[in-house]
């Protein structure tokens, strides 16, 4: 029997931790820092996911059998190989292939040099001459930090006093801290956008099923971009014809660049894609589940997930049959008032036992804590509240069914999670 360490505390981590607590082959499952819903299924442990010795001494000190690691920043923090030095297998990418999510430019300069189709580019470390570049691309004009912003750090400009907030913001006044120093600038790509995760090994690259998720925060596509406020799966827009290009256009592109640089990635890709008339392109890389997709992906997946990420880390995921629920899932975030901008903590949450018996129905928790014996929010993005069905449009009206039956001052949520077109 195993002992496992999930390393996080968001919704990310309770959808793994749930999944994980179904194997039979776990013994233990811990969960550091954890929340509160995570409390269900695991032993939470109050370590940071950025405590990297303290990660490393605890794994130690229990005889983990398998770290997983959840978040971005502990991930390009090197995680994963201060772990392997006290002898602990960890699942997820090394410290050099976290530059895939760590840096924009490194990740556009992989794509541009394996011919792998995504938006073109330009890079600035300097604000005077980003501010020449204003209007380069055309508007929207598309502006990242190229280092992690928690998922915040793109701006769509739609005209040029736009644009120079956002520089201002992110070269002048360091809203995003040392994320800024250099900024991406690319055109903007048309379509329609899904993800697509894949499990990845140094000889195998699967893709799992398709997903979409929605960051604006409101209704119809609108307002400043979020981590995530929803998701769907499987994505409505695959094809098995965008499915195929996919394949020969991006996943065996990039796992050959992998292998051609060097970059022995172990762990989950995320690939951000644009679904455009052209094709399918890359809008993005991310080094590990997404948050809120992952919710709605992992309650369709039947094969162990123990079993896939142990396969990830021993290069063995070629030996793995993977089978996936032909059930729809959709997942509504329940956000905090203000976010993503600032917001309140320590709302108390009512509602959270709806539905809790039914296997259809699952809340994941993203950002909440105890307080003595209540539950309350400690996040912007609270809990996903998932649901699967036999049809898109049974899974959709399941979710929402058990988004209303939660409750918590400022709560708010989008209307129009599912729905193809959401700006249409």
């Amino acid at each position: 029997m195993k002992k496992v360490l999930v390393v996080g505390g968001g919704g990310r981590e309770h959808s793994i931790c749930w999944k994980l607590a179904q194997s039979p082959k776990i013994d233990k499952l811990f969960c550091a820092p954890g929340n509160a819903g995570i409390a269900d299924v695991a032993e939470c442990v109050n370590i940071s996911a950025e405590d990297i010795d303290g990660i490393c001494r605890f794994a130690k000190e229990e005889n983990i059998d398998l770290a997983v690691i959840g978040p971005e920043v502990p991930l390009a923090m090197g995680i994963v190989d201060a772990l392997a030095e006290v002898g602990v297998r960890a699942f997820g990418p090394n410290a050099s292939c976290a530059r895939l999510e760590a840096s924009k430019s490194f990740t556009k300069a992989f794509l541009a040099r394996h011919n792998i189709p995504t938006a073109a580019y330009s890079e600035y470390t300097d604000k005077a001459s980003l501010e020449k570049a204003i209007g380069i691309y055309g508007y929207p004009m598309v502006i990242k930090a190229d280092g992690l912003a928690a998922g915040k750090g793109v701006v769509l400009a739609q005209n040029a006093e736009e644009a120079q907030a956002a520089i201002d913001d992110m070269m002048g006044a360091k809203v995003f801290g040392t994320a800024g120093d250099r900024v991406v600038v690319e055109e903007c790509l048309t379509g329609i956008e899904a993800s697509m995760l894949c499990f990845v090994d140094e000889h195998t690259i699967v893709p799992m099923e398709s997903a979409q998720d929605y960051k604006r925060i409101f209704d119809d596509d609108k307002g400043p971009n979020t981590g995530g406020m929803g998701s769907y799966s499987p994505s409505l827009v695959f094809t098995p014809e965008i499915e195929k290009q996919i394949r020969e256009r991006i996943l065996d592109p990039t796992l050959a660049g992998f292998q051609k640089d060097g970059l022995d990635f172990k762990g989950v890709l995320f690939i951000g894609l644009m679904i455009s008339k052209d094709g399918p392109k890359v809008i993005e890389f991310n080094n590990r589940f997404g948050d809120p997709e992952t919710q709605s992906v992992l309650m369709r997946l039947e094969t162990d997930l123990y079993d896939i990420m142990d396969a990830v880390v021993e290069n063995k995921l070629s030996s793995i049959d993977f089978k996936w629920s032909e059930k729809r899932a959709v997942t509504i975030v329940l956000a905090s008032e203000g976010y993503p901008g600032s917001y309140p903590k320590g709302r108390e949450i009512t509602g959270l036992d709806s539905l809790k018996n039914e296997p259809d129905y699952v809340i994941f928790h993203a950002g909440t804590k105890f307080d003595g014996d209540k539950v309350v929010t400690s996040g912007g993005r609270v809990l996903g509240a998932s649901a699967i069905g036999d049809t898109h449009d049974e899974a959709r009206a399941k979710a929402y069914k058990l988004a209303k039956m939660i409750s918590f001052e400022g709560a708010h949520y989008r209307n129009d999670i599912g729905l193809l077109h959401p700006t249409e």
